[in-house]
């Protein structure tokens, strides 16, 4: 049987999403449950997709096959008595045998968020301590320079070798929560570092170290991503999937 796992979890002590060697990650954490779960089993986990180092999630997910007698919520106990107490499973459901987690998701949705209020070291690992006074109109003009079909080559890291870095964002807005600037993208899909380094540039635009425009320039000249900056990893969240 194949099930849909929607989960949450903190990403400050993990070293990514994707399992790697000797290295503490939340898919090897996730199919070593399982293993126990599906009668010592080794079990393959699909997520929708990765997360770096530090980076949060509100909601990923992933599909996996286990051939055991159990009910969706037997399993959601089971799986969140045996995770660590920075991953939660908050929904399980059975899906078609050819569900894909990744290939098969129409939206995700990323968040940033931002602190220009006074430095709060509870809140370090999970918002952007900036400390300082942004020009959020100038940011919420140049974003949606962001919306539509583009090649995102130009932001996203040269490690993420790809055949097409064409990508659709179907929105991009900043909202405002006291101190907080949240900025919010949803697309097709995201490659590494693309959103923190959109982000970055709206950053400087919001400094006044660059001026409006300068996204359609960095699209029409790839020589433009000098002025590029990659913004910090604690203040990134997948925020949601959609199918």
């Amino acid at each position: 049987m194949r099930y849909l796992i929607k989960f949450s979890y903190d990403g400050t002590n993990f070293c990514g999403y994707q399992k790697q060697p000797q290295k503490r990650c939340v898919e090897s954490e996730l199919e070593k449950v399982l293993y126990d779960i599906n009668n010592h089993t080794k079990t393959k986990v699909i997520g929708a997709g990765r997360t770096d180092r530090g980076v949060h999630a509100n909601c990923q997910c992933a599909c996996f096959d286990i051939d055991v007698d159990i009910t969706l919520y037997k399993l959601k106990c089971a799986l969140n008595s045996l995770l660590p107490e920075d991953i939660h499973v908050f929904s399980t459901e059975i899906v078609d045998k050819d569900f894909h987690a990744r290939f098969m998701a129409k939206k995700k949705t990323y968040k940033y968020i931002i602190n220009c209020g006074e430095y709060n070291p509870i809140e370090r690992n999970y918002v952007y301590q900036y400390g300082k006074e942004l020009d959020v109109e100038k940011m919420k003009k140049e974003i949606k320079s962001f919306i539509g079909v583009h090649d995102f080559k130009p932001f996203v890291s040269e490690e993420a070798v790809k055949e097409d870095y064409t990508r659709e964002i179907y929105d991009a807005h900043i909202e405002q929560d006291g101190d907080k600037i949240i900025i919010y993208f949803t697309g097709t899909g995201f490659m590494k570092y693309q959103v923190r380094n959109m982000v970055g540039v709206l950053f400087k635009i919001g400094k006044g170290k660059l001026d409006l425009g300068i996204v359609n320039k960095i699209f029409d000249d790839p020589k433009n991503a000098k002025y590029i900056t990659t913004m910090r990893r604690e203040g990134l969240y997948l925020d949601n999937i959609e199918y």
